[in-house]
């Protein structure tokens, strides 16, 4: 049998791979936004999605280990998976719609989702909970750098 860890980690893993549908033309659109003066972390944010994935990834595994096969835990583990499949759609569906309010609504229903998943896994496992910190820290501060982007970018709102 497949240790658990791994399966989630693949899922996680081929999920995250649905970010590689932007094409070059998304992309040029993207890069031709003006940005605000203090975003200077631009180039590190694939590193924090990075971070986020594989701590969310961890969150899943501690809950699945507490219980595994439980009708919770695939309840759980479909909410995960709801959450990061709204993250990655973010990047390809707002680029592909050149909607910056389109990356807007799907970073507050990432943080919405999100939120609901740490309040029902905190009585399951504290450390999964604490491993969802840094998706519900960074998704406010990306969904507040694609406001301010519509902001300066009020054409491609």
């Amino acid at each position: 049998m497949i240790p658990s860890w791994i399966i989630i980690g693949a899922i996680t893993f081929f999920i995250a791979l649905g970010s590689f549908l932007i094409t070059p033309r998304d992309v040029k659109w993207f890069a031709q936004l003006s940005r605000p003066h203090w975003l200077v972390f631009e180039l590190l944010i694939p590193l924090i999605w990075t971070v986020i994935f594989i701590s969310g990834a961890t969150s899943a595994y501690i809950v699945w280990q507490k219980n595994p096969g439980s009708l919770i835990t695939w309840l759980l583990m479909a909410l995960y998976l709801l959450v990061e499949i709204i993250t990655v759609a973010y990047i390809p569906l707002m680029l592909r719609f050149r909607s910056l309010k389109t990356g807007e609504i799907l970073g507050l229903i990432g943080l919405i989702l999100a939120i609901g998943l740490a309040i029902c896994v905190l009585p399951i496992s504290l450390m999964a909970a604490l491993l969802l910190l840094p998706y519900l820290v960074w998704t406010p501060i990306g969904t507040y750098t694609t406001d301010e982007l519509k902001e300066l970018n009020p054409q491609d709102a």
